[in-house]
Formats: C-alpha cells, sequence, structure tokens
C-alpha cells in the first residue's frame, strides 16, 4: 500500500475535539511529563485523556524512528501521533491507522505543529481488517496495553495487550511487513516475546531494548527483523 500524503476522514466532516490539560484531574499527574511527550506541546499540541498515558514518549520515539530510516513504516495503532510524527521525519513516508476518527484528528493536528503531516497517510480504520491491503518494510505495534492498571501487573503477558492478543497482531504484522518493531510495557514476560520470533520462518532476529526517560524505565521495545532494521 503506498503512502499517500492525505487522511482519509470523510469529506466535511469537521470533529469537535477538546483539548485535554492538567486542569483535568483525571490526567493533572501526567501534566508534568508533558513536554516528555512533546517537545512542541505548547506550540499547539492536543490529547485525549488517553494520550495522555499511552503516548509514545518523544525521546523513545525519536530512537525507534532511527531504527526506520528511509522505509516505508505502517503505524498501526497510532493514537494522537507519537510515534507517527517521529517516523516522518526520517522514513521515507508513513501509514498511520486508528480506529478512532477523533484521534485520527488529533494526531494530523500534531503532525502538522512538527510540520511534518504532508509525509503521513492518516487512516480511520481497524488495523486487523486492514492488514490483507497494508504492505510496508516495518510494521511498528504499539497496541493499547489496558490502562495504566498495567503496571499492577507481576508479569505482563501477550494476551493482555488489546484488541487481539499479542501472538495474533504479531502474525497479523508478519503479512504485512519482514520487519516489526513491538513497543511493549517493562513489565512484559520476555519470555513471550521471544517466542514471537519463532512464529516466522525461518525465526527472526530479535533485540530487546530497555527504554529510559530521566533514568527511569519507562519501557521495551522489540525489534524483530529478518535483516537489520
Amino acid at each position: 500500500m503506498k503512502a499517500k500524503k492525505r487522511s482519509r476522514l470523510k469529506k466535511g466532516k469537521k470533529l469537535s475535539v477538546k483539548k485535554e490539560n492538567g486542569k483535568s484531574p483525571k490526567i493533572s499527574k501526567y501534566w508534568f511529563q508533558r513536554y516528555d511527550l512533546f517537545s512542541r506541546y505548547d506550540q499547539g499540541i492536543e490529547m485525549d485523556e488517553e494520550g495522555w498515558y499511552s503516548v509514545t514518549p518523544e525521546e523513545i520515539a525519536i530512537r525507534q524512528a532511527e531504527r526506520c530510516r528511509g522505509q516505508l513504516v505502517i503505524d498501526c495503532f497510532s493514537g494522537v501521533g507519537g510515534n507517527t510524527i517521529q517516523f516522518a521525519k526520517l522514513c521515507s513516508s508513513v501509514v498511520a491507522i486508528d480506529i478512532d476518527p477523533v484521534k485520527v484528528e488529533l494526531a494530523m493536528n500534531n503532525a502538522m505543529v512538527y510540520g511534518v503531516a504532508i509525509r503521513v497517510d492518516f487512516v480511520v480504520g481497524d488495523f486487523v481488517h486492514l492488514a490483507p491491503s497494508l504492505k510496508g518494510d516495518v510494521v511498528f505495534l504499539s497496541p493499547p496495553w489496558g490502562g495504566p492498571m498495567y503496571k499492577d501487573v507481576e508479569s505482563y503477558k501477550m494476551d493482555m495487550l488489546q484488541p487481539r492478543d499479542g501472538y495474533t497482531l504479531f502474525k497479523i504484522a508478519l503479512s504485512i511487513a519482514p520487519n516489526i518493531i513491538m513497543f511493549l510495557p517493562r513489565n512484559v514476560d520476555v519470555a513471550q516475546v521471544e517466542e514471537l520470533a519463532w512464529l516466522s520462518s525461518p525465526p527472526l532476529t530479535l533485540e530487546i531494548e530497555e527504554n529510559f526517560v530521566g533514568g527511569r524505565m519507562k519501557a521495551i521495545t522489540a525489534y524483530f527483523s529478518c535483516n537489520a532494521v
């Protein structure tokens, strides 16, 4: 699927989006992290409530994008656009998919703040259903972890990912691209992550990277490749 520099939102449809900020009790604890999430936050960044606890911190998103220079990336759960923006800076093109049209509108706004919206094909849709029509060099999977409560789990399992378990999502991604990047909770069961590499024949090479922001471990990134990504 070629990346087209436009959005597949319905023509003439204007979504009403409320910008969430530190005044909301539900996200006030994330407010101090706003510049970690988007260094250009004060220049017009907009997020919904879920975006505050689900967007990839910018420092991590930059590092992930550096591994995909010059390639076509499919961002399957793009949310408010944290990863999409960094991919658009360094990659040949990006297809950013989210099932929530409000999130897609927010991601478009945020990509415009960073001046990269023209390099992204924004798609409103279900990644699982769209997969047969998608082709790229790299699939980026950052599926919902189930909200902030994931931190309370001693060992996070693949079947806790949403909207499908991690094994199913990974198999779908394998049909799209030879290289897959997964952004996962820091308490994920690493043995299960390693099992994913064996779902391909021959098995994919796996590199697991621990992601830190401000000296604190935030998550892990798993890089699966048939060749170096």
